[in-house]
């Protein structure tokens, strides 16, 4: 009487793969999601010399990409082109970027990626540039590492909403801009994120330009001391100067989350 069990475990698997999820991410939904996310084994390996362009709807099947030539410095420089560049209202799903990853993920407007994970974040993991208010940034799945500085870099205009995502020795995991030459009202939503040792801050926000960060069903994994911090007030500006602090802790206007909705464990 096994006969159905196994290809019901199957579909189940594939439909949530398509949602950009895992087993573990779907058990875990509600209180924890701690220790649940198992990260992906590639499917082959591609060497990318030059910046790929996407538009629509592009699904790499779990094969891992990495920069090779002006894309292999594996460096920190603020001039890096992306792995990926994708185009307005592109959908970028199953992919793993490993290193040398550049500047990773670029987003030109709004943008869908969907079970994308960063084994060793270059530059940064993603960018998102868009200038309309009404862009639509939206992280599903994965997991990003070893971001020595940003995983997440919000430069553009709209909201950019991260859910059931895992990341692990970063500097900051979402950081709205607080330098750029034009600047944007930004929106930032979190929600079940698996966050883990070490960390410095979670998001990056701009009090001055109405910029909100909302955080629901964080788990921080390690943090005994809880040095990571969930929300970082800033002062921007558009002069290319490094912006100054302006406290951090939920306030209900920027940075809008309750301490329940941070567990540590």
């Amino acid at each position: 009487m096994t006969s159905s069990k196994r290809p019901r475990a199957r579909a189940l698997t594939g439909a949530l793969a398509t949602l950009g999820l895992s087993v573990g991410m779907i058990m875990t939904t509600g209180a924890s999601p701690a220790n649940a996310v198992t990260w992906p084994t590639a499917n082959g390996s591609q060497a990318v010399s030059s910046t790929i362009a996407v538009s629509g709807t592009k699904d790499y099947g779990m094969k891992r990409l990495y920069g090779t030539g002006d894309l292999g410095s594996g460096s920190q420089d603020e001039d890096q082109g992306p792995i990926l560049e994708l185009a307005d209202g592109a959908v970028l799903k199953n992919v793993i970027l490993g290193a040398p990853a550049a500047d990773g993920v670029h987003c030109k407007g709004s943008c869908t990626l969907q079970n994308v994970w960063w084994e060793d974040v270059g530059e940064d993991a993603a960018t998102f540039k868009g200038k309309s208010s009404g862009s639509v940034y939206t992280v599903s799945g994965g997991g990003a590492k070893e971001a020595s500085d940003k995983v997440f870099q919000f430069n553009g205009a709209g909201t950019l909403n991260v859910s059931n995502f895992s990341v692990k020795n970063f500097g900051t995991f979402v950081r709205s801009c607080g330098n750029c030459s034009t600047q944007y009202k930004r929106t930032i939503n979190l929600n079940t994120i698996e966050v883990n040792w070490k960390g410095s801050k979670l998001a990056g926000i701009n009090t001055n330009y109405g910029d909100s960060a909302t955080l629901r069903n964080i788990t921080i994994i390690g943090d005994s001391s809880k040095k990571i911090v969930p929300c970082q007030k800033y002062i921007g500006n558009n002069t290319g100067k490094e912006p100054s602090t302006n406290g951090s802790g939920p306030d209900g206007t920027y940075c809008k989350y309750a301490s329940s909705d941070v567990t540590y464990k």
